[in-house]
Formats: C-alpha cells, structure tokens, sequence
C-alpha cells in the first residue's frame, strides 16, 4: 500500500531530527496520530526558540492539517485516475517529455528525489536514479514522483501553511531545475483531459479551490473540502477533518491567552417547541421504534420532569458565608478567638433569623486537598488555605472543628428556622485526595504525557508515602498550565498522567483531578457520596454542574468529531455520539435526582449551570433550582430588554422553571454587589427584584454589611479592613428583609405576571420591569425602572404565558389578575411598601385604561396589602379624584382629611392676618379677627363636638389671651423690681418671652432676642392653652390624630414663620399630655420643699450624694423619669436607639422635651393660681415656680450630660443615692 504524507526536505530532516521511523517509503511524513504531530511541533519550535524565531513557531494542529492535505490531494488523484480517466498520469508524463526535452523531465524528478528522498534513498539503500527507475507496488516511481511534485506546488502556493514551508520549499528546485515549466505544461494538460466530477474543473484547478476559497485559514479549508468532496471522501475522512479542525481548536487554547476584562453577558435563553414534532416522537416510541440521536435528544428537552417542591422550598432565602474568613470577622468582632463551627455566637444565627435568612451556605467545610494549598503558599500566598473546590474528603475539616462542632452549629441554626447548606464537587476532587490515592483509576488519565514539552520535576505535593503527586514545572514559572498532573506509585513504578478538572472556558483548575464519569463505578461512587452529603445539609449547591450533563462531558472529555478543542489532548480521544451513549446512557444528574427524590426527598438539590443550561437542568434533569447568572449580569449592565426577553421567553415556553432560578447580585466567582450596584437606588431597586421575581433569592458574604472585597476560595481572612455600613444594614431591615418574609407570595408563578410598561409615546419602555403575583387572596405588585432616565406610562396587558399543556399562551389584563371588579363603585386600596403610602384606584378605570405610572430613575414601587371598598356615599371617588395617583400616608386619614378641610381652613384662617404684634411699649397685643372665629366656632360645632356652645369656644381663645397676656405681664413685673432674680434672667435664655431691648434690672446686659422669636414663641403659649381649652390634649393627644390636628398646625407653623422648629413644636404640642407628671413630680406643692432643697446643693455628683437624705425628691425624679421613658411617643422624640444592648437618647430633643414639657406644666399651674391668689401673691408663686424650671431643667440637663445620654445611667444617676 502507498502511504501518502506530506513532504520534508532532507535538509530540514537533518536540522529538526526527525526519527526516520515517521517516514513512509515515498519520503513523505508520517503523521500517523496527534501525538506525532505534537511531537514534531515540538521539535521544530525547539530549533526555532533557539534561533529567535519566536514568531515562527507551529502548532500540532498545522502539522496534521497540512499531511491531511496531502492525504486527501492524492487519494482525489487516486481516485480521479482509477475511476474517471485511467492512465492519466502516465499519460501526463508523456506530455511532458514531448513539452519538456526528456533530460529536462529526468533532471528535475530526481532533483526533487534528492531534495525530498524517499527513506530508501535518504538511507542510501538505493540511488536517486535507481528509485526514478524502479516501481512500488505495481505503480511506476515516476508517477509517484510527479504525482508528489503536482502537490508540492500546491503545498507551496498555500499561505495558510506559510510556517511550515521550510520543511517543503521548492525554492532550490525552481533555481536549479526545469520545475516551474513543468508544472505549468502540466496544469496546461489537465486543461485538455476530462473535468472532475459535475463541476467543469480540471484536476489541478480542482484541488486549487479549497486553496483560492480561503488562502490564510488552514482550518477553513478542511472545512470547504469537508461541505464540498464529502462524496469523494468517505467517512473515515470525514471524521480525520473533523478531528483534524478540534485539533487546530486546541491548539488556539494553548496558544492563545484567554480570561481577563469584562465578563460577557449569558445568552438569552431561547425555547423552540414542536408541539406536533414532539408528538411524532411520542408515537414513534409507542410504536417501539429507535430514536436517531438528534430525535432523542430533542425528546428528552421537551419531555418533563419537574421535581415538585416540599412546602419550604419555595420560602428560602440563602446567604452565603466563606466559612474561614467569617470565622475571621467574628473574631475581630467579639474580641475572642472563634475557630471553629460551634463557635459562632448565637447572636450571629439570631441575627440571620431576625433578618429573615432561612438557608445558610457554608462555603469550604470539607476536608480540603493539602496539596492545592502547598501550590497556593509556593505561588506567593503564604497565609493561603487550600481551595473549597479543591477537596481532600467529604467530611468535615478538622480545622473547623469536625463533626462535632459542625453538628452543634446545625442545630442550632435549626432551632432558629436556619437551614444549612454545602458544595458538594462532583466534577473533581483534589490532586491530593482520598481517591486519588486509593482509586487512581476513577480519573481521567493517559498513561504518557499528552505534551512533549511537560516535565515534572517540581515537589512533591504528596503527604502519602505510597504515592507522589507533581503538577507540570511551567505553573510554577507562570509560562503554561498543563491539563495534566503526575500520579506516580511508588510501590508499582506505575506513572498516571490525569488531567485536571476543566470547564474549557480558561485555564484548568490545577489543583483538581477530573473524574472519569463514563464509568459506572464512579457514578455510583458519587451518588453514594452526594447521599452522605445530603444527610449533612438539606440544601445542597452541585458546583459546576453542567460539565456533567452528556452533552458538555462528551465535548469536554471525549468530544464528537468536529466539536473538539475545549480541552488541549482531549481531540485524541474523540467518541461519536453512539459510542459515547453507550458508555453512558443516561444522564448522570437524572439518576442523581431520581436516587436523591426516592430515598432523600427532604434535600432541596441547587445546580450552578450556565451555557443556556437552565431550563434543561430544572424541566428535564429534575434539580430543584438552577443559577440563573443572567440575574445579575443584565441588571447590572442595565440590558433590560434582555432580561425581560429571557422573562418572557420562560413565560411562554415553561412558567416553572421561573420559579426554579436561583438569583443573586454577586457569586463567590463574581464582583462583590457594592462594587457592581454601589449602594444607592439602584443597588435597593435590584435588590427589590431580587426578593420579590420567583425563585430563590441568594445573598453573597459581606453584601449586606456593604464590604468591598471579593474573598477568594482560597482565603482565610479577609484582607480589607472594612468597616460595617449601618445606614446600608439599617436601609435592609427597613426595605429589603421584610420582603423576604413574604416569599409565599412572590417565589411562585402559577399567578405571576409580567406586564409591558407602555409609554407616552405609544412604544414598550424595556427598562420598567412591572408584574404582580398572588397567594391566596393576597396580591402584590411590582414596578421597578433599572435606569437613570425617569418613565412615563402605563400597564395594562401582561406579557404571553403558557397556561395550557399543549403550549398554547395567553395573557391576562392587570385588572383581572388583580381581581378587580369592573365597577365605578367599586375602590381598591393598597400600600407603597417602600415609602409607607396607601394608594387608591377605581376598579372601572383600571378595567378600562390601565393604571399609570410615573417613575423617577431607579424608582421602585412594590405595592401590597390590596383591600376592596364599595364606595356607598362617595367618599372614596371623592378622595380618587382628590389625590390623582398620589400616595398618602392613609386613604382612611385623607377622606377625614378633606372632611375636616373646612375646619382646618377656618382654624388656619384666624392666624393669616398678625393676630399677634408688639406695640410701641414693647408689649404683646393680640388681634383676633371676629368673623374668623366666627366661622371657626361654626365648624368646630359641626365637624367636631356639637356639645360645645358658641360661648364656651369662644371663651376658649379670650381666656388663652388673658393667660398669655396675663403671664407676660407679671414676667415683665418680676424683671423690673430692683431686687435682683437672677433666675429669670437664665429662663429667658431658655424660652425667650420678654420684649426686644427690655432691660432686666438685675443685669446690665439687654435682651438681644428679635421680635420674632418673641411672636413665635408668644402664640405658642397661646396655641398651647386654645388646643387644651378646645381638645384637652393635657389630658391626651388623641384630638391631635382623630381631627388630623398636624395639617391646620403645621400651616399655621408656616405662616408664623417657625422654619425648622415646626416639626419639633407640633410634636412637643402632642408630648404635652406628659406635662401632667411634671406637675404631679415637680410643681405639686407638696413637693416644693423637697426639690427647692435638693436642687439649691452644688451641680455635682458629690454634692448629689450630701442630698441623700431627701429621698422623696430623688424618688419623684426617678419616678418622672421612668414614666417618660415608658411613653412610646416620648421615646420616639428623643429618638431612643438601642446599640449593643445599650439604650441612647438625643441630647438636643432631650434638652427641647424637659424645657417644653416643664414649661407647659408651669403654665398650666400659673393659670391655676391666678383665681386663687392676690396680685402679689401670684408673682411670689410664678418666682418660685420659674425658679424651679430652671434648677429642674439644669439638673435634668446635667444628667443627661454625666449619664452620656444613655437611659440606664440617668435613671441610676438618681437612684444611687436612694
């Protein structure tokens, strides 16, 4: 038989050393497997690195398609001469002797046997001549040797092969010989001889096209003679291309640097169903009859296989913890060493509860590969751990505590409703593991180096004597990462190359060992351990999951001729479909599932898969959830409309398996949340959709605390010092975590919509994303604009969904799947989740039109607690029409509202017109405005106590008048006595009541206070006395939300111009139902002795302690004290916070509630004097009592100040003295 290769000159023979055994009788080489051409690849690049020529190095996969070539160029010669034109050759050489001279002939053949001998002549076996002459088989050497010289041409005028023409130049033949004539007088002869098949081509135009189609890729034109001579081939050759294309694939992987830069964003998933071919396909089988491959594949996509939910799956909520860095922070955080599992504070796990988590993943527990850390410390980490991924055995690290502490850990999380969950790696385990050691043939391995290049000579990474393990010496140097690592049995001297896990995106995980899974024993092996795991965890997070499905472990491992080159080496062990199901005839995962559901069926099983994988793993393989990476990805590089595309794709091929993603913001693989969303509207708005789109909502470690750094698998403390957010933890337990609590109403899609956001315009805005969801009779909806720009529109119809067997979608309006009734009379109200607002629409007007929205940048809206009134006297239109879309903080309050709006207009009314002025004397004048008191008497009997007469409301404002007025005037009478008060002076400073300028005889110094503040604080006084006269709001502040008393007095405010203190007045005008224990505790006069003597000692915790025997005045404090601070809206002014177990209060609102409040109970004892004394008598009592405030208020004050503001301390500043 004539083996035909390609050809190497005898020059380049001797300058690259190829062994004579890799050529075949004719001279050509012999490329007989991709092992040779590796191999000669390798010797060539040697000789050229050596010489410098870096830029001319060549690959196995050029080498193999260039003898491919060849190959392929003389079977068509072959061919074309045994069975279209016999005696062609022959016949050509006969031509040419008449075209050329005969010596012309003669002399250029056997230059090209001296330039490319055959292994005959180059052994010196036989002369040139004596080989021109003789025969090989029964074919003449001659037409061998023109054969070759037609095909040297064609390999010369190739520039897809431009590196390796030094082996195969006919420069020195065209120099010295007649070959550039006779090369041409012999394509001028084929012009004459009978075309190749149907084409009109002459032979050598022929073999030319593949060549002219595509002269710089050597892979295109296998590819074109592939599509174009399959006829001619066969499928010997066919597979030889198609394998010969894997092969220059691979060599782009190990050639070409990959990784780095932005990660790209995954594929919208595509569904194309057949409801008619898969129906074929069902008969078929009925009718016993084989599925092709194809049929079968595209059978087992459509065929379902859900793996239906045990009632807490669909409420998880995951966060995710690296186990030692968090072990690390807890450390920091609690001041003590926390090592181990049962270590972790139960403050830790009580705060995971309180925020709503239900599933904890612990990334790293098991036992990890020592030799994956040993490659981490000797690659420049020293403080390095091992990898999570890179694993020794499955049980639990003893550097965390074993067993043990791991099962303490768990029950406690489950006495808190706190599932636990784990990786489990089924893909590898670590170079140095228990397998590795004791069933090295579980892996995928060669038995000699796929590279020629590899060496391992580095350390051994073994810590069994039985057995040493070294990877390949360039990962140490950076310069490669080998596919294989070195397994040596030191018992046997047996050497095992196994490769390295590898998803074939970008470097192998060198320090993993592939397993081989078309082995049974291994897959039995890994669902028995996938068992030991689930009894561990219920949850379970399969890593990398998708390299085990048939269809990615076939292209990975042993890939389908033509769909090689993920893997370096692996083209080598090419499998057609049909033998690689035989080898492995179901789906590893599906029998996982099955195994898992009849013997385990409490584990919730969780698959990281990408590549469009998504719907194949939940629909078809069973798992219960799947990552769904395009969460994150497309919310993050605001690609709405894809991820609404990938949405509705679901929607209307399957809803299920929406509900059976996992979502998340960031993964351990991933950037950190902060650094991809930051930490303002948008991070919350994505965060929203996290928790309330269908599937499982996943948290990554530090996301919630606002950390930065991304934690490698590897790591074992966090290498940022960063500092928690609390305003980012507070903004969570505000607007994010109690979402979570309502996962029964969002993780499901049985009545999940999703709406298209129509504007203005006309167009679908795609960066609103608008659904509504449903369980039981509550409802929700969700609208969310993940862009900078502002939106305006409406949503009507929801987007097509399948809610039928046989595919048939359909969609629904909002109204409908909001259960509205198509009534004016009907009204539906519901609240603004995110900014505590109740909202109001007409069920007819969103039956009839929608309801629309206007939505600022990142704005979202998240809509509950929907509740249905029939609006039986109007009142519900009234307030629809009123608000206009607007929220309110309560629909019931505004209908109140615009009830009593004529009251509060007449209220506020009175005050438009400087009711209040200071006169010439500097003395406060008011002016109340008759006709609005009037109206207001009018209204107040009509809206709110028709018990009260005109004369009574009336006397109402006189009597405050006179009060004020009255209590003014002996203020002005105490501040002009000769004698000195120095008290007043310092009541001033506190609440400034005394004209501009007036003069205090006790003090030099005027009083520099505007008249401003003078009016504000003057109509006060009086508003505080008419709102007790009117509403009793001493004795409660009930009138202050029955009769919506803060819309008129915050007008008011306004009008008076109290600025910034409006908020602060109105809310100390609702605190002065308190004033009463300040009379009872501080002004009663059976006390006045007791404090007058306990607050005239030194302002000092000494002086304090000499008052301990006036126990009654320490008590009243006390008793004060703890009856505030037992008052809700008390607490809630002072802005009472507890941080670490400890109570604070505000300085400022503290000062303002003792000043206020005593002065209102001041107030109300002066007008209880003013009957029941004589002149002189009153202004003693107010001296004395003004001179309570102000040592009352001093005391208080300097409480505060020594207890620091803590609630505990001030209450025991006091009782310590008891």
């Amino acid at each position: 038989m004539i083996t035909y290769y390609f050809h190497v000159s005898a020059e380049s023979r001797k300058k690259y050393q190829f062994e004579e055994n890799l050529f075949s009788l004719q001279g050509d080489l012999i490329v007989s497997d991709f092992s040779i051409a590796r191999r000669l690849a390798d010797k060539i690049n040697g000789i050229r690195k050596n010489e410098g020529r870096h830029s001319e190095l060549v690959t196995a996969g050029q080498i193999n398609a260039l003898g491919l070539l060849h190959e392929i160029f003389h079977l068509l010669i072959r061919r074309y001469e045994e069975y279209e034109n016999p005696g062609v050759i022959q016949r050509s050489i006969d031509f040419l002797k008449q075209s050329l001279s005969e010596d012309e002939l003669e002399t250029t053949m056997l230059k090209f046997v001296e330039e490319f001998p055959p292994l005959p002549v180059y052994q010196q076996r036989v002369s040139a001549k004596e080989y021109l002459n003789g025969k090989t088989g029964n074919k003449q050497n001659r037409e061998i040797i023109l054969e070759e010289i037609i095909l040297l041409n064609l390999e010369n005028i190739n520039p897809a092969t431009r590196q390796l023409d030094e082996l195969y130049s006919d420069e020195k033949l065209a120099k010295e010989t007649s070959y550039k004539n006779l090369i041409e007088h012999t394509e001028k002869f084929f012009e004459s001889e009978k075309p190749v098949g149907d084409g009109g081509l002459n032979l050598i135009a022929f073999l030319k096209k593949p060549v002219i189609t595509n002269p710089f890729d050597i892979s295109s034109q296998l590819e074109f003679i592939k599509e174009n001579w399959k006829n001619y081939l066969g499928d010997f050759f066919i597979k030889k291309i198609l394998t010969g294309k894997d092969l220059i694939s691979e060599d782009y992987k190990l050639f070409v640097k990959h990784g780095g830069g932005e990660k790209g964003t995954p594929p919208v998933p595509t569904y194309d169903y057949d409801s008619d071919y898969l129906k074929s396909l069902r008969e078929k089988l009925a009718a016993g009859k084989k599925l092709s491959p194809e049929e079968y594949e595209y059978y087992q996509l459509e065929i379902k296989k859900f793996t239906q939910d045990i009632d807490w799956m669909p409420k998880v909520v995951m966060i995710a913890k690296n186990t030692f860095v968090w072990l690390d922070q807890l450390s920091k955080k609690y001041q003590r060493e926390i090592k181990h599992l049962d270590q972790i504070p139960d403050e830790e796990l009580d705060q995971l509860a309180k925020w709503n988590f239900n599933a904890l993943w612990l990334i790293g527990i098991w036992e990890r590969s020592s030799a994956s850390q040993k490659i981490k410390q000797m690659m420049g980490n020293a403080e390095a751990a091992a990898s999570a991924y890179s694993l020794y055995d499955y049980i639990i690290a003893k550097e965390l505590g074993g067993e043990s502490a791991f099962e303490n850990l768990k029950q406690r999380c489950w006495q808190r409703g706190i599932r636990l969950s784990s990786d489990m790696v089924p893909n590898h385990t670590g170079i140095y593991s228990k397998w590795v050691i004791e069933k090295p043939e579980y892996f995928i391995q060669s038995s000699t180096p796929p590279f020629p290049s590899y060496r391992f000579t580095g350390p051994n990474l073994s810590d069994d004597d039985r057995v040493e393990i070294r990877i390949e010496d360039q990962y140490f140097t950076r310069t490669d990462a080998a596919v294989v690592f070195e397994r040596l049995d030191k018992q046997t001297g047996q050497r095992r190359y196994i490769y390295h896990g590898n998803d074939g995106t970008n470097m192998p995980w060198n320090d993993t060992a592939q397993l081989n899974l078309l082995l049974p024993e291994v897959r039995e092996s890994l669902i028995q351990t996938i068992m030991h795991v689930a009894r561990k965890t219920p949850i379970i997070r399969f890593d990398a999951a998708m390299t085990l499905t048939k269809k990615h472990y076939q292209r990975l491992w042993f890939p389908i001729p033509g769909t090689g080159g993920a893997i370096p080496s692996r083209a080598d062990y090419a499998m057609t479909r049909s033998e690689f199901d035989e080898a492995m005839p179901n789906e590893f995962w599906r029998e996982v599932v099955d195994r898992i559901n009849a013997e385990m069926p409490d584990t919730l099983l969780l698959a990281e898969a990408f590549w469009l994988m998504e719907g194949y793993f939940v629909r078809s393989l069973g798992m219960h959830r799947v990552y769904n990476s395009a969460f994150m990805h497309m919310f993050m590089k605001e690609e709405n409309s894809k991820y609404r595309e990938l949405i509705k794709n679901t929607l209307s091929y399957d809803p299920e398996i929406l509900k059976r993603y996992v979502n998340f913001m960031s993964n351990p693989d991933e950037e950190t949340a902060i650094n991809q969303f930051g930490k303002g509207d948008k991070y919350f708005g994505v965060a929203t959709m996290l928790v309330t789109l269908p599937g499982l909502p996943m948290f990554a470690h530090g996301q919630i605390e606002g950390f930065s750094e991304k934690y490698g698998m590897e790591y074992k403390r966090a290498y940022y010092n960063e500092f928690i957010d609390h305003h980012l933890v507070w903004q969570h337990e505000k607007e994010i975590f109690p979402l979570m609590k309502k996962r029964y109403l969002f993780s499901q899609v049985e009545n999940f919509e999703l709406y298209d956001f129509i504007s203005t315009s006309g167009e679908v805005n795609e960066n609103v994303f608008a659904f509504t969801n449903q369980s039981g009779n509550e409802k929700a909806l969700v609208i969310y604009n993940n862009s900078y720009f502002e939106a305006f529109g409406l949503i009507n119809y929801s987007c097509q969904k399948s809610r039928f067997s046989d595919g048939q979608t359909s969609n629904r309006k909002v109204a409908e799947a909001l259960g509205f009734n198509n009534s004016s009379s009907f009204f539906y109200i519901f609240k603004d989740f995110v900014k505590n607002e109740e909202h109001i629409l007409k069920g007819s007007d969103v039956w009839n039109f929608g309801i629309s929205y206007h939505l600022w940048g990142y704005e979202r809206k998240v809509f509950l607690d929907f509740r249905e009134v029939f609006d039986y006297d109007g009142r519900y239109n009234r307030v629809y029409n009123y608000l206009q879309g607007r929220g309110v903080h309560s629909i019931e309050e505004t209908i109140k509202e615009l009830e009593l709006l004529p009251f509060h207009e007449s209220f506020v009314n009175i005050f438009l017109n400087d009711f209040l002025r200071i006169n010439e004397n500097g003395e406060i004048d008011f002016l109340l405005p008759e006709v609005q008191i009037e109206k207001f008497v009018e209204l107040y009997q009509n809206k709110i106590d028709n018990q009260k007469s005109e004369q009574t409301i009336k006397e109402a404002f006189d009597t405050s008048v006179n009060l004020v007025e009255n209590f003014i005037s002996q203020l002005n009478k105490i501040s002009s006595e000769k004698r000195k008060f120095k008290e007043l002076e310092e009541f001033n400073n506190f609440i400034h009541l005394l004209p501009k300028e007036l003069k205090i005889e006790s003090s030099n110094q005027p009083i520099t206070q505007s008249n401003h503040e003078l009016i504000i604080n003057n109509s006060y006084i009086f508003l505080f006395k008419l709102l007790d006269k009117l509403f009793s709001i001493t004795e409660n502040n009930l009138a202050f939300s029955n009769f919506l008393l803060w819309k008129p007095l915050l007008e008011i405010f306004g009008y008076l111009g109290y600025g910034d203190s409006t908020g602060i007045r109105y809310d100390l005008l609702k605190l002065s139902c308190l004033s009463s224990l300040f009379e009872q505790y501080l002004y009663n006069s059976e006390h006045d002795d007791n404090i007058s003597r306990l607050t005239k000692v030194k302002k000092s915790t000494k002086a304090i302690n000499k008052a301990s025997d006036d126990k009654n005045a320490q008590k009243n404090i006390i008793t004060l004290l703890t009856e505030l601070f037992s008052n809700p809206g008390f607490n809630d002014f002072v802005k009472l916070n507890e941080y670490e177990g400890v109570s604070y209060f505000n300085k400022e609102k503290f000062e303002e509630a003792m000043k206020w409040i005593s002065f209102f109970a001041l107030v109300n004892q002066y007008e209880k004097s003013i009957s029941a004394l004589k002149a002189q008598s009153k202004k003693k009592a107010l001296k004395e009592r003004l001179q309570k405030f102000v040592s009352n208020f001093n005391l208080l004050k300097e409480a505060a100040e020594k207890s620091q503001y803590r609630k505990e301390k001030i209450l025991n500043y006091f009782s310590k003295n008891e």
